[in-house]
């Protein structure tokens, strides 16, 4: 009981502020859209309404405890690509590589914390929508 209690927080906190951030995609479409095509993403915008939907989908999704593994994956992937194609700190001027390599090392622990919620025990998914493990 406790422990799936634990579980439903850190689900909560977790996947709500995944969400939060794929919310700001949307807000502010047009500026994402201008630090993607200045990485060099090819077709910048879709990018950021596909992030935007990944993270508000896979966020919501281990709130909620739907597809939990599908949701968790895709956060993941979606975390690790982001750190290496947006936050190359190594290729950056020296005045930026600080602020992108703290970017880049927040996005690989939320990897970690996705893929740590894969092997997650039946506690951690005891409150939730029960809509599958995928």
């Amino acid at each position: 009981m406790v422990a799936a209690a634990i579980g439903l927080v850190a689900r909560v906190l977790f996947g709500g502020v995944l969400a939060f951030t794929g919310v700001n995609h949307f807000q502010d479409v047009d500026a994402m859209t201008g630090y993607a095509e200045a990485k060099g993403l090819p077709l910048p915008r879709a990018g950021v309404v596909g992030s935007g939907v990944v993270l508000v989908a896979g966020g919501l999704g281990l709130v909620a405890g739907v597809a939990p593994v599908l949701s968790a994956g895709a956060l993941a992937v979606f975390l690790v690509v982001a750190a290496v194609l947006f936050h190359d700190f190594w290729a950056v001027p020296q005045d930026q590589q600080q602020d992108e390599m703290t970017h880049f090392l927040k996005n690989v622990a939320l990897a970690g914390g996705a893929l740590s919620l894969l092997t997650a025990g039946a506690d951690v998914w005891a409150y939730g929508v029960g809509v599958g493990v995928f």
